[in-house]
């Protein structure tokens, strides 16, 4: 039996950036619901993001990621889209008031991969090698494995990126390994760090559907995409990041998994050169990830991971 709310939505129009990457997961959405509902007409609305626009600036200098979902959210609230799809690693903590994340996406591995076109692991760059990341979470704990290493800016999309990488601008780059086997680009994969070379970004590798908080049709319509084991690894994440002050530009990480009935949540706070990393882990039931992102972060805290914060923010100003 068809929803009610398809008798009030005849077209869900989804609200994407332009770049190859977001487009392939509205895409992927817009085909996830036309195979729940083949009589509802999905629509994309292409925007471009100040972040999209700025691609020669850090993001730490012009607002952080939330750059890349400022207009589609402002989009979501004039009423030009119903939804909107955004990499988790995007979504700042603090939502726009109106405006909820009900549905993430069942998870790619969320790990890092190294891409190189002469070395096969990190171990294997000469002394010195450039290696391209605008990320402060992968700087420290990139310069952590390896000190001599020169970390050199890298922004764009993940094609402009791999070009940047192939005129010999860099010796090797580190992007995400579910963006590459989205756009299946998987053959520049040379290896796949582990959590406990370099821990993931708080929701990497999961896609979130945003949507105004009172739009209960379209609640309704999308509610069946939703994971709900990725779900709660998200929410432990945020929680995580959210207690710690923490924004997507800080050198925070944390990565989120079930085990059965339980989670375990995994994070770390950085110094910026990776001179000293805070990790820690807790583990318990799954129905409470919220309390075990704060209890993991109060952790963190005790030992210190404030002034490793407040050094970072410091730096970047």
């Amino acid at each position: 039996m068809e929803p009610p709310s398809l008798m009030k939505i005849s077209n869900l129009r989804i609200a994407t950036r332009k770049s190859p990457l977001a487009l392939w997961q509205a895409c992927h959405v817009q085909e996830l619901l036309q195979q729940h509902y083949p009589e509802l007409l999905v629509t994309l609305v292409t925007m471009t993001t100040q972040g999209d626009k700025l691609l020669e600036t850090p993001l730490s200098d012009i607002g952080g990621k939330g750059l890349f979902t400022k207009e589609l959210e402002q989009g979501l609230l004039e009423n030009q889209a119903d939804i909107a799809v955004h990499s988790m690693k995007d979504v700042p903590i603090e939502l726009p008031p109106g405006l909820d994340l009900p549905v993430i996406l069942a998870r790619e591995e969320p790990f890092d991969a190294f891409v190189a076109p002469k070395f096969r692991q990190l171990a294997d760059l000469p002394i010195g090698a450039k290696i391209g990341t605008t990320s402060l979470r992968r700087q420290s704990q990139l310069l952590a494995l390896r000190p001599d290493l020169e970390i050199k800016p890298l922004r764009g999309n993940v094609g402009t990126r791999l070009n940047k990488l192939m005129q010999g601008d860099y010796d090797a780059i580190i992007l995400a390994l579910a963006g590459l086997r989205r756009l299946e680009m998987e053959q520049h994969i040379r290896t796949v760090f582990t959590p406990d070379e370099l821990l993931p970004a708080i929701g990497q590798g999961a896609i979130g559907l945003e949507c105004r908080q009172q739009d209960a049709a379209v609640q309704e319509l999308i509610a069946p995409l939703n994971h709900t084991d990725t779900q709660i690894a998200v929410q432990s994440e945020r929680a995580f990041n959210r207690r710690l002050g923490g924004n997507c530009q800080l050198p925070v990480a944390g990565f989120a998994e079930l085990r059965g009935q339980n989670l375990l949540l995994r994070g770390l706070v950085a110094q910026l050169r990776g001179q000293r990393i805070l990790r820690g882990q807790v583990q318990g039931a799954s129905h409470r990830p919220v309390e075990l992102g704060q209890q993991l972060a109060e952790q963190l805290l005790e030992e210190g991971a404030a002034e490793f914060l407040t050094a970072a923010k410091q730096a970047l100003i």
